[in-house]
């Protein structure tokens, strides 16, 4: 004879009560007919519980169920699926009916046969936890186990709120139970059972039926098999101790029990059972691809500038909590800017010039001019958290807030916006300047005084670039003492005004913009984004339009979301950009850039930039259609392209022209060719008077660089690129304190 169980102490036998007591609550019984004496113990009555039954809330709010987004390039194809949660939410009709069926049979077989709580189910639990004198054998209901699963889908990540949704307490089984009832007046069965299966978990990050059938079996919830629905269906009770990959045994023992209820219940033939029953379990795992990681031709970066802009701007959520919200919740579908044709093609440059292992990267924006639609954006080291593979989530074509470092210094790439704010000035096109080979920089006005960089030497490169020049030969040959003097002239705060009204508010790090002489020659650090909008800005005529991403989304639930304008304005006279525009196609033909060739022979312009040390280089090259940054430069600090091997080939030293030019060059010729020859509106401008050597070759080289006193004096910014904090390799790399940070050049 069997020893028989302890009855347990007073307080044991008022606990089990309560729990009894719960069941019955629930189960729609009044305590009256099943009270038990342990009860009164703790001063519980069948009346207080019916009425605390009573005064709970009717509302039951279903959220919309968190799911995955996707991702799609401008001619609908996926770039990347992204959630906090996988899961996609399914119709009845795109559900296995054994699927169905098999998750009725294991977890509620009267479903379909009772209310909200199921009185049977009750009344065999409470006499088997008699048996057992515990509270082991619960009676919840399908419904009631779907309440269950809201309010742990309404937790989130909130760890307070998940215990409190899945606390064992007389409370909480209450509630479920108003709720269920509720429930069960608002929808159908067959709506129930469907939600349910969309919201459940079935471990290894799968939430619902279509997530856990891609998950296991490779394959969709409409084309699951019995054996396959039977496994996922056993898989609900206990996600862990069922899961195939760690416990397989314990999985087909728990399908098997699925299968033999199916059986039992009639929903299956012994034919079917017996075949089922023989039949491996068959898992054929996928792993899950969540984020940006997944995407090809180097996406991932504006994969994960997208994600950005989502979370960051006003048109999602007027805060962060919301638009975070929005992004966790899912469910939506973002049609993005970038051109699969185009990203290729930058893609292919920059990784073809460039190697992953190389000390230097490469990033590449293309930008549509009129528009602000973001192209293409690409670079050298893929997108990914594994260092030892050269991967990194840093995307150094964006500003620090968007995922990006504190960027680079542009070096004379940053000479047109002086050009342009001259212009704007009244300062004729043809204006002239000693420029001498070597000088000091002079006091410039500023927007609230002066500033004076007084000792502070700036010399052209090649000693026979003495002038005097004018602005088209000094353009091409990008001569630093006459921007000097043109910036004497044009003065600080008109030059930061235009800076601004081109679309760059703060430098990349977030800092905003200072006044200082140097920044007339390439200080101040920005990123390639920022530059290539700056180029799409003279490319259509003045008219700037901030970078846009996004073309549409679409919610959860099928309604249009707003997205971010472009805010096109006229930065500058459509005259003002045909001069510069005449400028910078000067470059292209008989100046710094003169190299670098377009096959089909249309027109373009840009320009050349090397900042000191050659720490970057750039080229910033645009057609009427399409302008194009590239940088190239150290990834994580200041790396010298000097006595460098870049792509395979030993470099003495690299110019913008012949380190990022050839990667511009090779993606603009991919991507040009049958599209139309649009032509700039040029200004005419008389040549200017020969210079003493006229036949000099024009350069592509940085000056001589200033001692470290500039840097104390004149407080010139720093040419270098730190990390974020928080990313992989943050916080290194920092230049080091007193290192003089020159202007670059050419």
């Amino acid at each position: 004879m069997a020893s028989q169980r302890s009855a347990g102490s007073p307080l044991d036998k008022a606990g089990l009560g309560v729990k009894l007591l719960g069941i019955s609550v629930l189960a729609g019984i009044l305590v009256a007919g099943m009270a038990l004496p342990a009860v009164g113990a703790l001063g519980l009555t069948a009346k207080d519980t019916a009425e605390s039954l009573g005064n709970l809330p009717d509302d039951f709010k279903q959220p919309p169920l968190s799911q995955a987004s996707y991702i799609y390039d401008n001619k609908g194809n996926q770039i990347a699926k992204v959630f906090d949660r996988d899961r996609t939410v399914l119709t009845k009709d795109q559900m296995a009916p054994i699927m169905r069926q098999a998750q009725v049979d294991i977890e509620d077989n009267r479903f379909f046969e009772h209310g909200a709580v199921d009185v049977k189910g009750v009344l065999r639990a409470i006499g088997k936890n008699a048996e057992s004198g515990s509270a082991s054998q619960g009676a919840s209901t399908l419904t009631q186990q779907y309440v269950k699963n809201v309010n742990v889908e309404k937790a989130g990540d909130d760890s307070a709120a998940f215990a409190e949704a899945t606390k064992k307490s007389l409370g909480r089984k209450i509630q479920e139970l108003k709720y269920a009832i509720k429930l069960e007046q608002d929808l159908s069965k067959e709506d129930i059972l469907t939600n349910y299966l969309n919201i459940t978990f079935y471990n290894h990050q799968a939430y619902g039926i279509e997530a856990a059938a891609g998950r296991y079996f490779s394959k969709s919830a409409k084309d699951l098999t019995l054996p396959e629905a039977a496994m996922l269906a056993g898989l609900v009770q206990n996600p862990s101790a069922y899961d195939p990959l760690a416990h397989p045994k314990a999985a087909q023992a728990r399908r098997d029990t699925v299968i033999n209820k199916m059986l039992e219940y009639k929903h299956i033939t012994p034919e079917q059972a017996k075949e089922a029953l023989a039949a491996p379990l068959g898992i054929h795992y996928r792993e899950p691809l969540n984020g940006c990681i997944t995407a090809s031709a180097g996406m991932g970066f504006f994969c994960d500038y997208v994600r950005h802009v989502v979370k960051q701007d006003p048109a999602f959520g007027k805060t962060a909590a919301d638009r975070q919200k929005l992004w966790s919740q899912g469910g939506l579908k973002i049609k993005t800017t970038i051109d699969p044709d185009k990203q290729a093609a930058a893609y292919s440059a920059v990784t073809k010039r460039v190697f992953p292992t190389d000390d230097v990267s490469a990033a590449m924006t293309m930008v549509k001019p009129g528009t602000g639609e973001i192209l293409a954006m690409a670079q050298t080291r893929p997108y990914g958290l594994d260092g030892k593979q050269n991967q990194t989530v840093l995307n150094l074509n964006v500003d620090l807030a968007m995922g990006g470092g504190s960027g680079f210094a542009p070096g004379s790439t940053f000479k047109p916006i002086l050009a342009a704010a001259a212009l704007e000035a009244g300062i004729p096109i043809t204006q002239e300047y000693p420029s001498p080979q070597k000088m000091d920089y002079p006091k410039m006005s500023t927007c609230g005084g002066t500033w004076n960089e007084k000792g502070v030497p700036i010399e052209n490169e090649s000693k026979s670039e003495v002038g005097p020049f004018q602005m088209k030969e000094a353009m091409a040959k990008s001569v630093n003492t006459y921007f000097v003097q043109l910036g004497q002239e044009v003065g600080l705060c008109p030059m930061k005004q235009m800076i601004n009204k081109v679309g760059i508010k703060n430098l990349a790090s977030g800092a905003a913009i200072k006044e200082v002489p140097s920044s007339v020659l390439g200080t101040l650090e920005v990123s390639p984004l920022k530059m290539a909008a700056v180029y799409a800005t003279f490319a259509a005529r003045g008219l700037h339009c901030d970078p846009v991403a996004i073309t549409s989304v679409v919610s959860a639930d099928n309604k249009n979301l707003d997205v971010p304008k472009a805010n096109c304005t006229q930065a500058m006279l459509e005259t003002t950009a045909d001069g510069v525009n005449t400028l910078l196609k000067t470059v292209t033909e008989k100046g710094t850039a003169a190299g670098i060739k377009i096959d089909d022979g249309r027109q373009f312009a840009g320009k050349t930039g090397t900042t000191d040390h050659r720490y970057a280089a750039w080229f910033d090259g645009y057609t009427p259609d399409l302008a194009t940054a590239v940088w190239l430069g150290g990834p994580t600090g200041n790396v010298s392209m000097r006595d460098i091997h870049i792509g395979g080939h030993y470099r003495d030293q690299v110019y913008g022209a012949d380190g990022p030019g050839p990667i511009w060059q090779d993606a603009m010729n991919d991507v040009l060719p049958g599209t139309p020859k649009s032509t700039f509106t040029l200004v005419n401008i008389p040549d200017p008077t020969p210079t003493p050597d006229p036949n000099a070759t024009p350069t592509d080289t940085p000056s001589t660089p200033s001692n470290d006193a500039a840097t104390n004096a004149g407080g010139l910014i720093g040419g270098g690129f730190t990390l974020p904090p928080g990313t992989i390799g943050g916080g290194g790399a920092t230049p080091p304190s007193g290192r003089p940070s020159k202007p670059g050049h050419h």
